[in-house]
């Protein structure tokens, strides 16, 4: 009898007791744990309800920091993104799957998070975050999370950030290191007032290039929704002027005292920055090429002229058939030995496009502006054909 008693439903009085108005039961079920908690409880758990969020990319951060949110229960997640999902992603992306290769990363997000919450409501953007849209976007949410791993995306997040008053909780990783903070908090600093200029183009490798080890986004993914959390229940300290930084090789933990700068251009006591600009030029982000729009144009027969910037002993181990082969480290000294008319369409390639990045650079300032970049460089090519 007393097992039965157990296992059975409490009287309806007795559940009305901690029902919420804006919670109902299966809500109440699922987030019974966190209600528990003295510092959430059932008004906190309103809270994450109405509130809204926007991750701007949902790649390895965003994977896991977009799934705990969910599971958390924020009401409404948005989700900007305009990638597909490719099978060197599946290592640390965590909401992809084989399923979705060559999909939209969007459309396999909202799969997996409706799966993991259906009482949340996702706003998919699957645009390029630009100047044009990003004041648009951004302006519709209570927090934004910054989940991206470009120079030229993080400054327009920040920059959007600051002139709408809207928090970005940050995070970064590279090979076997991660950062997290909050920025663009009244009480703290924004991405300029560390960073007050972008480096030159190609200078920082990307994952890429890089590599990194696939935990490494889930660990700092979820301590990027912790902030978010923090913030959106104001309970704990968030990282709001410090920094928390993981060496996930020998463990170490460290944390860094971030200062507001009262002379930043964007967020400090004279600011003579108040409105978007256009980033990619700010970032010196070269133009570039996807493997895919390469392979069209090879089908169309159109002509372009493709210079390889390796080395020669990487290129005889793997070769597109390139036009001409010179190492961006001697580009600059062989300019007048490049084959392609100044006006002729070319196509740099290296290994992965971080080289090819900075010789494109090197070529427009030498007068051949329609040099572009292979995105992701052979590698991305010869996956491209193996599909």
């Amino acid at each position: 009898m007393l097992g039965r008693f157990l296992l059975s439903a409490p009287p309806a009085r007795t559940i009305n007791r901690f029902m919420s108005a804006k919670l109902n039961f299966s809500e109440h079920l699922r987030y019974a744990r966190q209600i528990a908690l003295e510092k959430v409880g059932i008004d906190g758990q309103e809270k994450l309800k109405t509130a809204s969020v926007l991750v701007v990319g949902v790649g390895g951060l965003g994977s896991s920091l977009s799934l705990y949110l969910a599971a958390a229960g924020v009401g409404h997640l948005g989700l900007v993104d305009f990638d597909v999902v490719k099978k060197s992603n599946l290592h640390r992306q965590i909401l992809h799957t084989d399923e979705f290769l060559e999909a939209s990363k969007l459309d396999s997000a909202h799969a997996t998070l409706k799966a993991r919450n259906p009482h949340i409501r996702i706003t998919l953007h699957n645009v390029r975050l630009q100047k044009e849209n990003a004041m648009d976007i951004l302006g519709g949410y209570d927090i934004v999370a910054d989940c991206s791993d470009n120079f030229a995306t993080r400054y327009l997040v920040n920059d959007a950030c600051v002139i709408l008053g809207i928090p970005n909780a940050y995070g970064n990783v590279y090979q076997f290191e991660g950062q997290v903070t909050v920025l663009c908090h009244s009480d703290g600093p924004c991405y300029r007032c560390l960073h007050p200029n972008p480096p030159p183009a190609g200078l920082v490798p990307t994952c890429a290039e890089s590599g990194v080890l696939g935990v490494l986004p889930g660990l700092i993914g979820i301590l990027q929704a912790n902030e978010v959390l923090k913030l959106l229940l104001n309970i704990g300290r968030p990282l709001i002027g410090r920094m928390t930084l993981l060496n996930a090789l020998d463990s170490e933990w460290k944390n860094l005292t971030l200062p507001k700068n009262d002379d930043c251009h964007l967020c400090g006591k004279s600011p003579t920055i108040d409105t978007l600009i256009d980033y990619e030029d700010l970032c010196g982000t070269a133009p570039h090429i996807s493997a895919t729009e390469l392979k069209t144009l090879k089908n169309r027969c159109s002509s372009f002229f493709l210079l390889d910037v390796r080395r020669a002993d990487e290129a005889a181990v793997v070769s597109m058939g390139a036009d001409q082969l010179i190492p961006v480290e001697s580009l600059p000294d062989r300019l007048s030995e490049i084959k392609a008319t100044p006006n002729e369409r070319i196509v740099v390639h290296c290994q992965t496009g971080l080289r090819s990045r900075r010789a494109v650079q090197i070529l427009h300032n030498a007068g051949y502006p329609r040099a572009v970049s292979l995105d992701g460089g052979i590698l991305a090519w010869v996956e491209l054909q193996t599909m």
